[in-house]
Order: C-alpha cells, then sequence, then structure tokens
C-alpha cells in the first residue's frame, strides 16, 4: 500500500505485507517529521511510549474485511494502547484510518495522505 504521512503531519508510515508473501498488512514509522500532539495541534507531543518512534509499528494484523478494507489493529503512542481499526483507500492519494474500541460505529477517522513526491535532484556542474 505504500508511504502514508499521519493527519498530524508527524510520521510517514510504511504499510506493506508483515511477511513475506502474506496478505496480512502492517505499518512501521519510517521517517519521523514533527513531534506534536495529536490532541493538541501545534503542542509538543507527550508520549507514554518513550521508545523512538523511528522503526515503531504501528499498524499490526490488518487483514481484508471487505471491498478495499482491511480490520487490524493500531497503537497509539501518545497513550501507550491498541485499538481497533479499518483501513480503506480514499483514492490513490489518501487512507482512511478509522481508530475505535468495541463498536466500528464509534471512534475516530484519521486522513493520512501520500507523502509529497522527492524534488529532482540539484543538478551538478560537470567538469
Amino acid at each position: 500500500m505504500g508511504r502514508w504521512v499521519t493527519e498530524s503531519g508527524n510520521l510517514e508510515v510504511e504499510v506493506a505485507p508483515c511477511s513475506s508473501g502474506g496478505a496480512t498488512l502492517c505499518g512501521k514509522v519510517v521517517k519521523v517529521m514533527a513531534n506534536r500532539s495529536m490532541a493538541g495541534p501545534g503542542q509538543a507531543g507527550e508520549f507514554a511510549d518513550k521508545r523512538p518512534a523511528l522503526g515503531m509499528t504501528l499498524l499490526s494484523g490488518f487483514k481484508p474485511s471487505g471491498a478495499n478494507e482491511h480490520k487490524g489493529e493500531i497503537y497509539n503512542r501518545e497513550n501507550a494502547k491498541t485499538y481497533s481499526a479499518t483501513l480503506t483507500p480514499a483514492g490513490t492519494d489518501q487512507l482512511r484510518v478509522h481508530a475505535y474500541v468495541g463498536i466500528a460505529l464509534f471512534g475516530k477517522t484519521q486522513v493520512w495522505r501520500r507523502p509529497a513526491p522527492a524534488g529532482p535532484a540539484p543538478a551538478t556542474a560537470l567538469q
């Protein structure tokens, strides 16, 4: 499924099969861009999980559960809790991430976006 930037803009997450050839998807942090709080935009993040975010698995066990939907678990490092979640593509550049406790009807939906494409490499003078 590729790389996605979280709604808060803090992290870039690589979503890919958990193991080679498997249908189960996982998501690992591949880039840290900021450490802002998701609860209070613009505020510095206070994280219950003090481990470095880089390399952390945030999405685990996502299996197909319908047309273009996967169900699994999402880890919130701010409170060190794991929630049930669904991943649903919304076009080519958006991923809807819906986390919930118990019933999917209740919960919170975030929209993750593809990272901006890298610009062209700087030109170098040939000598």
